[in-house]
């Protein structure tokens, strides 16, 4: 997806809150001066997300090598895991389990530092107690569950960290549920904002419940023309894909892939896009958009 307006004031807005905290206000001006002349002279046809990749490059050499959201993602696997029991249990209470694991996970798309300007654990739990009134669109499951028995081999795409411990629970209905099927889990090859490397996949189990490997990119979504050779071949040869978060879908959309984006709306771009309310969630295919 080519990057638009909206996508341009949300970066040069994300990289002003970024630099907040630093006292030096003569270098922060030229920082900006730099991030805005990066982006007017940028590839139009690069997403957003692959411009952030150059952007954090500049961000490093400003103000150093630091993992600003490090201890975020360590908050968030941490609340989520101490959830999972008690999550996993209510799911599988449902009259229909899958679909209420794939409401679930796509409820914790919120956890996004990225797009949001702030997050909080409040307003997730707020979400969540909401998710037995979460529905999916009825064409598009049906369409995706005719895929899931029909195919052998799905890619699930991740996206943050927190948001992996739902993806969990959501994997191991699918691998109960469609025996045949190979599961394999792509993460960011390299850590880049709060999106979860195969280091969080593991510390929060991930990796015990599918295979799970890193992109080879440090882009906050699914360039494809960026990940590694491996990654590319994995969803070039799956049935179907499983792409959680607006990040894989601004890189992924257009490819002709089968892919299901699972994801919030958390941006204005997106809210016009789908003519969805913030953080409305949405079920969609590549195919049909």
């Amino acid at each position: 997806m080519k990057i638009n307006a909206f996508c341009m004031s949300c970066l040069v807005q994300a990289q002003a809150r970024r630099i907040q905290k630093f006292q030096d206000e003569e270098k922060k001006a030229c920082y900006m001066r730099e991030v805005l002349h990066m982006i007017a002279e940028s590839d139009p046809k690069w997403s957003a997300p692959a411009l952030l990749e150059p952007i954090s490059k500049l961000y490093e050499k400003y103000w150093g090598m630091q993992n600003d959201l490090e201890e975020e993602k360590k908050t968030f696997n941490e609340l989520l895991l101490s959830m999972e029991d008690d999550l996993e249990q209510k799911i599988r209470s449902r009259k229909d389990p899958l679909e209420a694991a794939l409401c679930l996970a796509r409820l914790g798309n919120y956890i996004d530092f990225s797009a949001l300007g702030e997050v909080s654990a409040e307003k997730l739990l707020e979400l969540l107690a909401q998710a037995e009134q979460e529905t999916l669109d009825t064409a598009e499951y049906r369409h995706f569950c005719k895929d899931l028995k029909d195919g052998k081999h799905l890619v699930y795409l991740t996206d943050n960290c927190g948001e992996i411990v739902l993806d969990k629970i959501l994997i191991k209905l699918l691998r109960e549920q469609y025996p045949q099927l190979m599961i394999e889990v792509l993460v960011r090859g390299v850590a880049v904002t709060n999106d979860a490397t195969v280091e969080d996949a593991r510390y929060v189990g991930l990796t015990e419940v599918a295979p799970v490997f890193g992109n080879g990119s440090g882009i906050a979504g699914t360039e494809l023309t960026h990940i590694s050779k491996e990654a590319k071949e994995k969803l070039e040869q799956a049935d179907l894909i499983l792409s959680k978060g607006q990040g894989n879908f601004e890189t992924l959309h257009t490819c002709g892939l089968n892919i299901y984006y699972l994801f919030l709306c958390k941006c204005d771009w997106f809210m016009q896009r789908f003519h969805a309310e913030h953080l409305k969630g949405m079920f969609v295919n590549e195919t049909r958009i």
